[in-house]
């Protein structure tokens, strides 16, 4: 038994902490904004601050919405890399170990892995591929970036969390890994929409469309996926939609900072930009799909 801080409890973090209850680690947990435990979770104790949830245990993850959320509870009041009183780097003491879950900008990554190592804590980067269901069922794809021996120390603790877990390398390998394959998963999500418009506008038969989609090597788990629950009108909420605007936004910036061109990647920004002012930020990232429909004149399929 591992004792465990978990800062973070939405829709990912909840999972994740669902799964290390259920393998026998102690948990103290603590989230940003108040909420009730989901029923599952009631074996784990609930820390008013982060001071408190991490004390004296070894392990923190963490399991944020990105930067700016990173910012404000890894320094605090303070949030400039300062330290504020009631951050995480104030909390931590020699021999702990951050795990952080987060999808974020790697080079955030290295300045936040710089701040934990100067308090003599050890620091992995472990962003997670998988959206609300894995995370339940514990079948997540983790890359992970920072000290070999680290990630060899923790990583009986990711494999709880995962189906396949990967150490890519130094520090911010797993948080540039994350973006690769976000990159990957958001130009499927944003051409599948287009492919339905043409399909739906053509008056393809849709249940043909799919048979056909479930077995060529051009598809994919997320194509047949997105796709599937589209034409069912399902967008209920497995990776929000605004958080996947957030990652296409980090993509661009880490294109920028190493100089590559990823013109699709500007263009995906672009698309959920406008998906989120369409008042679409709350529901699944598949949404982006009412968009494409609109835009071609179809309507959204009801469920």
């Amino acid at each position: 038994m591992t004792d465990i801080a978990f800062l973070g409890l939405g829709i990912m973090g909840t999972g994740m902490v669902r799964n290390l209850l259920k393998a026998g680690h102690d948990l103290a947990v603590w989230n940003r904004t108040t909420r009730p435990l989901a029923e599952e979770l009631s074996g784990a104790q609930v820390a008013p601050s982060i001071s408190e949830a991490v004390g004296d245990r070894d392990i923190v993850m963490l399991c944020l919405t990105g930067p700016d959320a990173q910012r404000a509870v890894f320094y605090g009041g303070s949030a400039t890399g300062n330290g504020g009183a009631d951050g995480l780097i104030a909390a931590l003491t020699p021999g702990k170990v951050v795990i952080d879950l987060t999808t974020t900008d790697p080079e955030l990554t290295k300045a936040l892995a710089a701040a934990v190592t100067d308090k003599g804590a050890a620091y992995i980067d472990a962003p997670v591929f998988g959206s609300r269901n894995e995370a339940w069922e514990g079948t997540l794809d983790i890359v992970c970036g920072g000290q070999r021996g680290t990630f060899d120390k923790v990583r009986p603790l990711l494999d709880v969390l995962a189906k396949s877990v990967h150490y890519m390398g130094p520090t911010g390998s797993g948080a540039t890994m994350k973006l690769v394959g976000n990159l990957l998963v958001a130009a499927q999500i944003l051409s599948t929409g287009e492919a339905l418009s043409m399909a739906r506008k053509a008056g393809l038969d849709t249940d043909a469309m799919m048979g056909v989609l479930n077995v060529t090597d051009y598809s994919s788990g997320v194509v047949v996926g997105t796709a599937s629950a589209t034409l069912a009108g399902d967008f209920s909420p497995n990776f929000y939609l605004k958080h996947m605007l957030k990652d296409a936004r980090l993509i661009g910036t880490h294109a920028q900072a190493l100089g590559i061109a990823a013109p699709s990647a500007a263009l995906i920004a672009e698309m959920y930009q406008a998906a989120l002012n369409a008042g679409l930020g709350d529901e699944n990232a598949s949404a982006l799909h009412k968009l494409s429909f609109t835009l071609s004149g179809l309507d959204t399929p009801s469920a």
